[in-house]
């Protein structure tokens, strides 16, 4: 069921952006009189599932869950109809329309999408605000991936900055050292506050050890919900249980616990647990992918609640917009390291992104994210993508010599076949990850 929910998140949030993307480009073309002879969600080849036409353009929607397209008359584009290109330009066609107004239906796609999350951004911080955990308010302080112990950092302890970027989240902690290329952290611990160098090395450990989280808050190993039909409900663990060891191991805290269960398995382990100021012992056996069924209760911290209003929340949302590009740019670079080659995912990991649980706050965070990061990649300026169009446009206006149609076609070609390896790359790294890890 969980497959299910996040695959139908992913469709619906993919299919409004790719929707709204063509739009872009498809209403330039409209405004500058040029004819559009399809407009699809995904991709339709051989067949499709659904469409009609109205005026001049056929709508559909295609089999192939890969994107979708608009067909411009007097373009070179994906569906490589060269045929076509053989005839007199026509004034209805993109090649017959002035450079300024060509870029504008190429860029169409990418300033909608631009909007869209700014959009998005606006409407959720209007609607739900902000909140989040600040780590001074983490009262058990944050627990740490054993990377993060090898530079001296401990559970419990409470990094109040990287550099001179002061940390307000956990999940600062990672950014500003991947993002910012950080030499050192100030960590307070009990009474005592002091600093600790952050390795050459530690970002390409991080990476390769593919961390999901270099820090979260710290929280006592309370059970806070248990899945029906599942090994910890089976065990006769039950909600409000508080975890004291596992197989003679300190388990008091979340993350402990937590290590301690990945570790073992596909085994069975002995959990000491308090139930009602009683102590009790059972046995529960752990899946293959090291886990038992069950939330741990971290309801426990002051929640820090900022709230707009509506006219105050345009801002904030393009701020936060204009943040996340950035924040974007910033990893992408991160790509073209070894290690960040293997982190490269396909539909799998975006699906994984979306929650288990259909939650529309974290839906439309997420789909605000994806826009920024559609807009981005496709602005790129690599052929076949609307940048790579972009591109010679901007070489047209410079220089006032339009590339030839051969070369563009041959440009095309070679983009098409660069961004069906990428895919391919990524969408076999999910697959390696879900046999193999």
């Amino acid at each position: 069921m969980e497959i299910l929910i996040k695959a139908g998140q992913l469709i619906l949030s993919l299919s409004i952006l790719v929707i709204l993307h063509e739009f872009g480009h498809f209403f330039f073309a409209k405004l500058f009189k040029t004819r559009v002879e399809k407009f699809y969600l995904f991709f339709d080849p051989w067949f499709s599932l659904l469409k009609f036409k109205k005026g001049e353009t056929e709508y559909g929607v295609g089999w192939l869950p890969l994107g979708g397209y608009v067909k411009i008359s007097g373009m070179i584009d994906e569906s490589m109809d060269k045929e076509a290109m053989k005839e007199e330009p026509k004034p209805y066609e993109f090649r017959s329309k002035p450079a300024y107004q060509r870029l504008l239906i190429m860029v169409g796609g990418v300033l909608v999408n631009f909007l869209l999350a700014f959009f998005i951004f606006w409407m959720i911080l209007f609607k739900w605000g902000e909140g989040y955990v600040d780590v001074k308010d983490a009262t058990y302080g944050l627990a740490y991936h054993p990377i993060a112990h090898e530079i001296g950092l401990q559970d419990g302890d409470v990094v109040t900055s990287v550099d001179t970027f002061k940390v307000e989240t956990a999940s600062d902690i990672s950014s500003f050292i991947l993002l910012e290329g950080a030499k050192e952290i100030t960590v307070k611990r009990n009474d005592s506050v002091f600093k600790l160098a952050i390795p050459e090395d530690f970002g390409q450990k991080y990476l390769e050890q593919e961390v999901k989280s270099l820090a979260i808050e710290r929280v006592p190993s309370v059970v806070d919900s248990v899945l029906l039909n599942n090994n910890a409900a089976e065990a006769g663990i039950r909600k409000g249980d508080k975890f004291v060891r596992i197989n003679g191991e300190d388990a008091g805290f979340a993350r402990m616990a937590s290590r301690i269960i990945t570790k073992n398995a596909g085994k069975r382990i002995e959990i000491d647990l308090i139930r009602n100021e009683q102590n009790i012992s059972l046995s529960c056996n752990v899946s293959k992918k090291g886990l038992i069924g069950l939330g741990w209760d971290s309801n426990i911290f002051k929640i820090t609640t900022i709230k707009y209003g509506f006219w105050e929340a345009l801002p904030a949302g393009i701020n936060k917009g204009v943040n996340t590009l950035v924040g974007y740019v910033k990893q992408f670079k991160l790509v073209f390291t070894k290690a960040g080659v293997k982190q490269l995912g396909g539909f799998g990991a975006i699906g994984n992104l979306f929650p288990p649980s259909w939650n529309w706050a974290s839906f439309w965070s997420l789909t605000g994210f994806l826009s920024i990061v559609l807009a981005f990649m496709n602005i790129l300026p690599i052929p076949a993508l609307d940048g790579g169009h972009v591109l010679f446009l901007l070489y047209e206006m410079v220089s006032g010599r339009k590339p030839s149609e051969k070369f563009l076609e041959y440009a095309q070609v070679v983009g098409m076949v660069l961004l069906l390896s990428l895919l391919l790359f990524a969408n076999g790294n999910d697959i390696f990850r879900l046999i193999f890890k």
